[in-house]
C-alpha cells in the first residue's frame, strides 16, 4: 500500500538494535521537547471516554507524532515510557489512510455524525484485503460491515423520522405468534425452553423507548471505533515497518505473545497458518475488545438489553460466500413427549442463542466465519474482489434487514416442524 519512508525506516533500526543491546539507553530527560510525551496512560484508548486519540496531551497529525516517535527512539527510551505515543501514532496514521480525522472523531456524537466515517472504515478495511491477501481479518471485518451498517442506517433514519418504535407492536405480535405455535404444537412445557431473548421481545416490547433505541446505537459506535483503534493500527504497522514495528508494539507493552505470534503466522506466507493468525486477531476484537460491551448492551434495563441483543441474532445477515445468517446456526430444538408417547422434537428456524453472549457468538463465528472465509480467499479469490468492489454505499443498502423483523418471526412459525426425536 506504502513504501517504508526513510526516517521511519531509520527509527526501527534504532529499535531493533536496542533491543540488541547495541545502543546504551539514556536518561528521559535526553529526550528533550518530547518529555512530555512520556508515560502517559491510554486514557481515551476505549472511544467511550471521548474524541480524538489515545491521550489528550498527544497531537493528532502523523508528521509531528512521527518526529516525537523518532527522538524518542534515538535516545534510547525504553518502548514501555513512549507507549502512548507508539499507539497515537499508528492510529494517527491509520485515520489519515482511511479518510478520518482523528481529532474529532466521536462515537458518542451519533451515527448521522459518524456515517461517512463508518462508510470509511469498512471501505479502508476492504481495500487492505484487495492489497494484501494475507490480511483476512480486515476483509472479515469490511464484509460484515455493510450488514452492520445497514443496520444502524436503518436505526437512524426511523429515528429522524420518529418511527422508531412503529415496528414495535407487529414485532412483539409476531413474537407471541410464535408462542402461540409451540404451545399448540408442543405443549405448554415447550415454552419454557424458548431461549430468553425471545420472551425478552415479548415483554420490553411493552416497555420500549426511543432512548433506548439511541443507547444500542451509541454502544455499537463505540465498539466499532474500538475495533478500529486497536486492530488497525497494528495492520498499518504491519505494512509499513513489518514484524520489527509490530515488535516495537509488542515491547511497548501493547500486545502481548498471543498477537505477536498471530502476526508471525499472518506473515509467513504459509496458507494453513495465515487463517490461524487471523483468528487470533479475531478472538481478541471478540473478548478483549468488545466482549465486555457486548455484556453491558445485554444487561441493560433487564429485558430490553437481553432483546435487542438477540435480535441481532434474528436479523443479521451474511455477506461471505457460503456463510450462513446467524438465525440458521444453532437453531431451537425442542425435545417433548407426543400425545402418544413417542419422544418428539420441535424444531424453528430460530436462534437458541444470544448475539452478545461471547461463546455463543465465537461458536458462530469460528465455526462460520473463520471456516468459510479463508476458503473463499484462497479458492474464490475474483468472486470477493468483485464483492469488495461494489460500492460500499449499494454494499450497505443490500443488506437492510431491521423493518423485516416481523416477516422473520412470522416466516419462522411457518418453518416450525415436529419430528421424531430421533429424526436428524
Amino acid at each position: 500500500m506504502r513504501f517504508v519512508g526513510i526516517q521511519r525506516g531509520v527509527g526501527l533500526v534504532l529499535v531493533a538494535l536496542l533491543g540488541l543491546g547495541l545502543l546504551s539507553a539514556t536518561s528521559a530527560s535526553a529526550a528533550g521537547d518530547v518529555d512530555r510525551y512520556l508515560d502517559l496512560p491510554l486514557v481515551n484508548r476505549d472511544g467511550s471516554v471521548g474524541p480524538g486519540g489515545v491521550h489528550p496531551e498527544l497531537p493528532s497529525g502523523r508528521v509531528e507524532l512521527g518526529q516525537a516517535l523518532d527522538e524518542v527512539r534515538a535516545a534510547g527510551i525504553a518502548p514501555t515510557r513512549y507507549a502512548a505515543l507508539l499507539l497515537q501514532y499508528w492510529l494517527a496514521d491509520s485515520t489519515e489512510q482511511a479518510g478520518l480525522d482523528l481529532k474529532s472523531w466521536n462515537p458518542r456524537a451519533g451515527m448521522n455524525v459518524n456515517r461517512q466515517n463508518m462508510i470509511n472504515t469498512y471501505r479502508y478495511y476492504e481495500q487492505l484485503q484487495l492489497a494484501h491477501p494475507e490480511l483476512q481479518w480486515a476483509g472479515m471485518a469490511g464484509q460484515a460491515g455493510a450488514a452492520l451498517a445497514g443496520a444502524m442506517v436503518d436505526g437512524q433514519v426511523a429515528l429522524d423520522a420518529g418511527t422508531a418504535l412503529d415496528g414495535v407492536p407487529a414485532v412483539v405480535a409476531a413474537a407471541q405468534g410464535v408462542y402461540g405455535a409451540v404451545e399448540q404444537a408442543a405443549g405448554p412445557d415447550a415454552l419454557r425452553q424458548l431461549p430468553r431473548g425471545l420472551a425478552a421481545v415479548v415483554d420490553s416490547g411493552r416497555t420500549l423507548q426511543v432512548a433506548d433505541v439511541r443507547f444500542m446505537l451509541s454502544e455499537v459506535l463505540v465498539m466499532w471505533r474500538n475495533i478500529f483503534s486497536d486492530l488497525v493500527p497494528m495492520h498499518e504497522a504491519y505494512i509499513t515497518g513489518g514484524l520489527p514495528a509490530l515488535q516495537e508494539m509488542q515491547a511497548a507493552g501493547l500486545f502481548g505473545d498471543t498477537i505477536m505470534n498471530a502476526w508471525r503466522d499472518i506473515a509467513s506466507g504459509d496458507v494453513q497458518r495465515i487463517p490461524v493468525g487471523n483468528a487470533a486477531l479475531m478472538r481478541r476484537e471478540q473478548q478483549e475488545i468488545v466482549g465486555a460491551h457486548w455484556d453491558r448492551v445485554r444487561a441493560y434495563k433487564g429485558n430490553v438489553g437481553e432483546a435487542l441483543t438477540y435480535m441481532m441474532a434474528v436479523v443479521g445477515a451474511p455477506t461471505v460466500a457460503g456463510v450462513v445468517a446467524p438465525r440458521e446456526f444453532h437453531q431451537i430444538a425442542i425435545p417433548f413427549t407426543g400425545t402418544d408417547g413417542r419422544a418428539m422434537k420441535l424444531t424453528l428456524p430460530l436462534p437458541n442463542w444470544n448475539w452478545s453472549v461471547l461463546d455463543d457468538r465465537w461458536a458462530y463465528i469460528s465455526g462460520e466465519l473463520l471456516t468459510k472465509y479463508p476458503q473463499q480467499v484462497q479458492h474464490d479469490w475474483p468472486t470477493l474482489v468483485t464483492e469488495i468492489n461494489k460500492p460500499f454505499e449499494t454494499q450497505v443498502t443490500e443488506h437492510r434487514p431491521l423493518f423485516s423483523t416481523p416477516e422473520i418471526l412470522e416466516s419462522a412459525i411457518r418453518g416450525l416442524k415436529v419430528v421424531p426425536a430421533d429424526q436428524p
